[in-house]
């Protein structure tokens, strides 16, 4: 059994690098992701259209402001076909009452109007609670952009964003985050992102050999990932190294090859560190190392392999990560210095992929129990409460938590090959993001 997991290493490394479970709906999970709780029923008529210019930047606003808010998990959308025929585009038309009465029942109505001013993509936007018809809008606000498809893709995000925000309790929306993931669709496995919804896929790195495992630097300006690069440039000899690359600069950044098999960089929560897993004394340990390659310092002594480490993102001072010492892989917990190790999974199995939630209070992993698939699993640190997300659909792993804590990504088979998806955390609300090639490794952005 403790062979397993370096040959899972050694496949990845030549191809794609490689507790009582409770019912999801139980209080301490529901709180914990946000999710599971009284949703604001919410009516989102079309968006007036003052010019014929603006009207396919009208429609585009209107269907992707929707789409966001379907799948926010915040709200219960009105279904068009339930709202009044009097539609408002300023705060005057709305007539609370009609919005309010079956078979609408809305509490909220967000609206507006899109126009053509001072050569710019105007949107005018308010949210009204029609419960207190009385009051001033919940929110008011003004967009403007080019009067093009993907500023209203843009426009339709922020506003979209400002009411998650509003109606969350000020956690704001996802629908301006972009995930970061691997594709073969260019002929090699190279890293590209994506907006949040699977809109705007671009390939980002030609290294022209294998790139995997990618990493959003705390300020979105860099991924740091893994890649096959050459000895040298007159070799043929291939090896594993980290590499960086500056999203604002186009290009990759220096970064010095730390030897042995290097792979799965993981930022500290303040940017200034990388952990990753490294053979350079033999055996596969975690070490951490400044972001500009320096002050290399190891973390890990045990015979077998550790990989895969993530960082607390609340108090950096822990370190989830995998590793096969006691036999299998399973998810282990150590602090930033290495000390005080423990193991946090069964040892039923197989463990993997471990990534924390945004309040650092959970972590998502991937689990082989038995003889099934790999699945979906959230656990409650503190408790060890245990929660499976995905139920024999295909194989689900390497699962990433969008920032608002209410959403996961992850790699999936259950349409047949590899594909992005997306889901609330509570496993419901799933999405198909990628449909093109093999797709792995999804990585959520911060805001």
């Amino acid at each position: 059994m403790r062979r397993r997991l370096p040959l899972a290493v050694a496949a990845l490394a030549a191809a794609a690098l490689l507790p009582v479970c409770l019912e999801s709906q139980q209080d301490w999970f529901r709180t914990g992701t946000g999710v599971g709780v009284e949703k604001v029923r919410l009516a989102v008529p079309a968006f007036a259209a003052r010019s014929a210019e603006v009207q396919t930047a009208a429609s585009v606003f209107y269907a992707v402001l929707r789409d966001d808010l379907e799948a926010s998990g915040v709200v219960d959308l009105v279904s068009p076909s339930f709202q009044p025929l009097q539609v408002p585009s300023l705060p005057g038309e709305l007539n609370a009452e009609a919005w309010l009465q079956a078979p609408t029942g809305a509490h909220m109505v967000a609206y507006g109007n899109v126009s053509f001013a001072e050569n710019q993509l105007l949107v005018s936007a308010w949210l009204s609670d029609v419960r207190n018809p009385q009051a001033p809008p919940v929110l008011a606000k003004r967009y403007r952009g080019d009067l093009t498809e993907e500023q209203a893709r843009q426009l339709a995000h922020q506003f979209a964003d400002d009411i998650i925000e509003r109606l969350s309790g000020g956690v704001p929306g996802i629908a301006q985050t972009q995930i970061a993931f691997v594709s073969d669709r260019s002929g090699n496995k190279e890293i590209w992102v994506m907006d949040y919804d699977g809109h705007g896929q671009r390939q980002i790195t030609r290294e022209g050999l294998i790139c995997l495992t990618p990493r959003w630097s705390p300020d979105k300006s860099r991924l740091a990932y893994t890649a096959f690069e050459r000895a040298s440039a007159s070799s043929e000899v291939t090896r594993t190294a980290i590499h960086l690359y500056s999203l604002v600069m186009n290009r990759r950044l220096a970064f010095p090859y730390l030897g042995g098999t290097t792979t799965t960089p993981a930022w500290s929560p303040d940017g200034q560190e990388l952990a990753l897993s490294s053979s350079r004394t033999g055996d596969h340990e975690i070490y951490v190392v400044a972001s500009d390659g320096g002050r290399l310092r190891r973390l890990t002594y045990s015979a077998g392999v550790d990989i895969s480490p993530a960082w607390n993102p609340v108090t950096a001072k822990q370190i989830a990560f995998v590793s096969d010492r006691g036999g299998s892989p399973q998810i282990y917990l150590m602090d930033a210095d290495g000390a005080n190790v423990e193991r946090l999974t069964t040892g039923e199995g197989y463990a993997v992929s471990p990534a924390w939630s945004p309040n650092g209070q959970m972590i998502a992993f991937a689990w082989q129990r038995n003889n099934s698939n790999f699945d979906l699993y959230v656990m409650d640190v503190a408790t060890r409460q245990t929660v499976q997300l995905t139920h024999d659909a295909g194989r689900n792993e390497q699962p990433t938590w969008a920032p608002d804590g209410r959403h996961l990504v992850f790699q999936s088979t259950r349409s047949g090959r590899n594909q992005i998806w997306m889901m609330l955390a509570d496993g419901v609300g799933l999405r198909q993001l990628t449909f093109e090639g093999s797709n792995t490794a999804p990585h959520w952005s911060p805001r």
